[in-house]
């Protein structure tokens, strides 16, 4: 057996939908080489798809492939519920003005409608003038040791794709992952791709208005349950770091 002494050149970027928007709409990004990525020997990309194909047809990459996000079970796992995060619809996550269309749909009109469920929020760089309503709580920091309690306080749990990530689909967030860990029934907006991560249905609910959201905490407890279960079960057999960093060895061993 030959061995080289040469080490790959490998590109990741963790946010290649923002890549390709910028492109397009600038024809330049900053932290692309201006010779393009032809230069590495793989490229890496936190989503998949059609973006790929993006990244060789748009900056000249031979040789790409997903590398997701994952969760550590060891840290995100079901915990005791927290009085100070008990909710019926949680949402935690950073304010993104490309997703506050969906968070008014899927989180703000469903607090309006039910004005007796409580909705709680938490995030950072949430405007002045953002559309609170009576019955939603907010919370500025969730420090990540409190994620779980976090999750694990509510009924369910939201989880809202930025633009231009959905756009371009396979593009599951690691917040998916850690609440499905931590066994919380997730409702979540829809993406190409979504269910090559979680059979919708089973393992997490497709929400597309307010109405399925409203229908979703309308479901029987234990339902959501068992959603909440089957989605922390497939993320233990296909989704935590352990089974990323095996999948980075592969590629770089193909490279």
């Amino acid at each position: 057996m030959i061995l080289s002494s040469s080490a790959l050149k490998v590109f990741y970027d963790l946010d290649t939908a923002v890549t390709l928007e910028k492109f397009r709409s600038q024809g330049a990004v900053s932290y692309i080489p201006q010779q393009g990525l032809s230069g590495f020997d793989l490229v890496l990309s936190y989503v998949g798809g059609r973006a790929l194909d993006d990244l060789k047809k748009l900056f000249g990459a031979t040789k790409t492939a997903p590398l997701y996000g994952s969760v550590d079970p060891g840290m995100y796992k079901p915990v005791p519920r927290s009085q100070h995060y008990e909710s019926d619809l949680s949402y935690l996550g950073t304010y993104a003005g490309d997703r506050q269309q969906l968070l008014n749909e899927l989180f703000l009109r469903p607090a309006h409608r039910l004005p007796k469920k409580k909705f709680l929020l938490g995030g950072a760089q949430y405007p002045d003038d953002f559309p609170w309503n009576d019955n939603v709580w907010f919370v500025r920091h969730v420090p990540p040791p409190e994620h779980p309690a976090f999750y694990c306080s509510s009924l369910l749990t939201l989880n809202v794709t930025r633009g231009a990530m959905a756009e371009v689909g396979y593009c599951p967030s690691g917040r998916l992952f850690e609440a499905a860990a931590c066994g919380t029934p997730i409702v979540s907006d829809s993406w190409p791709g979504l269910d090559q991560f979680f059979e919708p249905g089973r393992e997490l609910l497709v929400v597309r208005s307010s109405d399925d959201v409203v229908d979703a905490l309308a479901r029987d407890p234990g339902e959501l349950e068992r959603v909440g279960q089957a989605a922390r079960e497939r993320v233990l057999d296909e989704h935590t770091a352990d089974h990323r960093s095996r999948e980075l060895l592969q590629l770089l061993e193909a490279a």
